[in-house]
């Protein structure tokens, strides 16, 4: 027989109780659509070589591409990887409260540019400004839409046709292939090397500063840390360096990730706050709002009232200017600073902060519950990473859950397709979750798709 004779009508097709179902739910003209694709593919596919499907399996064949295109791909997943600020799945949760402040004014009209007082205009940047400069100390600060956007702000507001001074070691690239030096030239600022990869003294910057000199840029070095034989200038020196100048050059200070906590208190090692840069004196300090401060993705710069008053002049900012669900939610992230909460109320600071043996407990309350499903799950004990270019390099030490399989990426691929998708560790043939990075209330969720997804396997 015809292989071709083999395939039903469209009409037929759409006629399917399934398939109906999906009428029901897309609209007739979308699945009617996705039908005619599909057949099309099928007839390519028999010309292949293959041999056509049964109408049930083309109906499911139907519903699997209905789904894939008219549902969206922007959704949650659970996180089990234990990187805490994870580039690739969307950096920080927000709090509760960031989240509701967000629907808030998202569902509805907002202050966003309304002053209630005056019954007139307003400004979008009076929103966070107090905020950030009770939590740091500085006079002025201004919000835009990732760190990346704020530095090539500033720069082109300071330096533009000018020349910056940086030390070679801190020419970083950041995620998804952004380099500093294709900033700087974004911006309009010459670039000046000093130093070598591993070692810059503060004579290399003394010797590089001339009549063209704008600005001494220090760079946070984000995802790498170089050890052994090494040497760099702290911003404090460059201020005073800076200072002795007859035309002082401005210091500018790119934190990346930026921490309004102490970072030790958590069990890492020390990392610059946002104050200690500010009282250090910077003229102007830029970092994300969606790393170690827990917020929505926006890139903060804070400094002089006159520097951010030029700023907001400048024709990029409102090129670079975020929405009002943005500053709702960095509003509600800064408040819970201000309350001194923000470690218990942000997700991010509650990860880092989770006692060794209440992971513990959750571990083996995982590997119980999968035991029961026949999985012969089991604690090992090993490291989370706090990630995100933020403290390259630092751990902390976790339980994890490890399930032993024949096909350890077809698992990992099985969990991803799932619903709710589960991200995990692979690592010598095991399946590894780690409990650090499972917001609370997702754990029967995830022992449900991982039975799931092993009885599929």
């Amino acid at each position: 027989m015809n292989p071709y004779r083999q395939l039903p009508s469209l009409d037929r097709l759409l006629d399917q109780p399934a398939v109906q179902a999906l009428i029901g739910e897309f609209g007739r003209l979308a699945v009617r659509d996705a039908g005619r694709r599909l057949l099309e593919q099928v007839r390519l596919e028999i010309a292949g070589g293959e041999q056509p499907p049964d109408l049930p399996g083309l109906a499911g064949r139907l519903a699997a591409q209905v789904w894939r295109d008219l549902t969206p791909t922007l959704r949650p997943v659970i996180n089990a990887t234990g990187i805490v600020i994870h580039t690739n799945l969307g950096r920080a949760p927000l709090s509760a409260a960031a989240a509701q402040s967000m629907l808030a004014v998202a569902a509805g009209y907002s202050t966003l540019e309304y002053d209630l007082e005056a019954g007139g205009r307003g400004s979008r940047y009076v929103h966070a400004e107090r905020l950030l400069c009770e939590l740091t100390g500085a006079e002025a600060a201004l919000v835009v839409n990732n760190n990346a956007a704020a530095v090539t702000l500033v720069l082109r507001a300071v330096a533009s046709g000018h020349e910056v001074v940086i030390s070679r070691g801190e020419l970083v690239e950041i995620g998804g292939g952004f380099r500093i030096p294709d900033i700087l030239q974004q911006s309009g600022a010459r670039l000046v090397e000093v130093g070598t990869t591993n070692r810059t003294r503060l004579a290399d910057y003394e010797a590089a500063i001339s009549g063209a000199t704008a600005a001494l840029l220090k760079v946070h070095p984000s995802n790498f840390r170089i050890v052994g034989f090494t040497e760099s200038v702290s911003l404090g020196d460059l201020v005073a360096l800076a200072r002795t100048q007859t035309t002082p050059p401005a210091v500018l200070d790119d934190q990346g990730s930026g921490t309004l906590l102490d970072t030790t208190s958590f069990g890492l090692a020390y990392e610059m706050t946002v104050q200690d840069s500010i009282a250090a004196g910077a003229t102007a300090t830029m970092f994300s709002g969606d790393k170690l401060l827990g917020g929505p993705q926006a890139g903060v710069i804070l400094g002089s009232k006159d520097l951010i008053a030029g700023l907001r002049r400048q024709p990029l900012t409102r090129a670079l200017r975020v929405d009002k669900a943005t500053l709702a939610a960095l509003q509600a992230t800064l408040l819970a600073y201000v309350r001194g909460s923000a470690a218990q109320e942000i997700p991010v600071w509650q990860m880092i902060g989770a006692a060794p043996e209440a992971l513990a407990a959750r571990a083996q309350e995982w590997v119980r519950g999968l035991r029961q499903g026949g999985l012969p799950a089991e604690t090992l004990p090993g490291q989370s990473a706090v990630g995100g270019g933020a403290l390259p390099g630092q751990t902390l030490p976790t339980t994890l859950v490890a399930l032993p399989s024949p096909q350890p990426d077809k698992l990992a691929l099985t969990l991803r397709r799932g619903e709710p998708a589960v991200i995990v560790r692979i690592e010598d043939d095991l399946v590894l979750m780690d409990p650090r990075t499972v917001l609370p209330g997702q754990d029967e969720a995830l022992l449900a798709a991982v039975n799931a997804a092993s009885n599929e396997g």
